[in-house]
């Protein structure tokens, strides 16, 4: 049995996702990812849906967690 999919999401940054994945846009649409990658969760990546760790930048703060 081949190990589960894991998506972490780290304070204050982005989803991170671990494991075999496929990721389509609205279209249906695939995206090429690698093993492990992150999602962008602030709305500011210049690289969406990816990170580009712009949340350090604009100071983003997680709601559900302050």
């Amino acid at each position: 049995m081949s190990e589960p999919t894991i998506i972490k999401v780290n304070d204050n940054g982005s989803l991170r996702v671990k494991g075999p994945v496929i990721l389509e846009d609205a279209e249906g649409n695939h995206f090429e990812v690698k093993e492990s990658f992150s999602l962008c969760r602030c709305g500011h990546s210049k690289n969406k849906p990816f990170c580009d760790g712009t949340h350090r930048e604009i100071g983003f703060q997680d709601v559900s967690r302050a």
